[in-house]
């Protein structure tokens, strides 16, 4: 993996042979625009109308206060997610600002629903976890879910996040609190998800051989 920085306009992911996924920062023009409430989409940002929606709409208002109070957060915080060979960005991702003072950062990540099921919110994670481990203030990676988000809890729980306790949130009220050391275990856990991809692709064409072979 080439070693990527958090002001990189693109972060790529850890292994780009697998992967054509990328989270590439959205330019602060378009941002504001769609926390507007307005449709930037054009040939150079297109924009699908789940991220221009209602869906979205209270994470870019978020967004772009947090960038007007503070614009040291832009390279941090919310990405679109890019996939090779997809004309428009499939999802959102980034972190939820810079570290604190106990080096915690939050990721977040929401996929199109008209893209799921197709790896890319494991991949924009892997990305995000990838990028907390280049840089030395980070220590601690959170995610914050709802109970009822079982996909979501399970995908961190494969990442070796930990519940640790559960919060409020006014928008999406009770809230599980996850959290992981920004190497160790994640960085196993990823590896250790590349590894099973790679065994079950030899599984398969194991087993497809085995089914065009005579008497097999």
């Amino acid at each position: 993996m080439a070693r990527v920085t958090i002001a990189d306009d693109s972060w790529q992911h850890p292994d780009p042979r697998r992967s054509g996924v990328a989270l590439v920062r959205v330019p602060e023009p378009v941002l504001h625009a769609l926390a507007r409430g307005e449709d930037p989409r054009s040939p150079e940002h297109p924009v699908t109308p789940y991220l221009a929606g209602v869906e979205c709409a209270g994470l870019w208002r978020r967004r772009s206060r947090q960038l007007l109070e503070s614009p040291a957060d832009a390279p941090w915080v919310t990405r679109f997610v890019v996939v090779a060979g997809v004309d428009a960005p499939v999802g959102l991702a980034g972190f939820h600002g810079p570290p604190d003072e106990r080096g915690m950062v939050e990721v977040g990540y929401r996929i199109d629903p008209a893209q799921r099921r197709r790896g890319y919110a494991t991949q924009s994670l892997e990305t995000l976890l990838a990028v907390a481990r280049t840089h030395p203030d980070v220590h601690v990676v959170r995610a914050t879910i709802t109970p009822v988000n079982n996909a979501s809890r399970s995908l961190v729980e494969r990442y070796g996040f930990d519940e640790v306790g559960e919060q409020w949130d006014d928008e999406d009220g009770q809230e599980l609190v996850y959290e992981v050391a920004a190497g160790g275990r994640a960085e196993r856990a990823a590896t250790g998800s590349a590894v099973r991809r790679a065994g079950q692709v030899v599984a398969d064409v194991a087993s497809a051989i085995g089914r065009a072979m005579p008497g097999a």
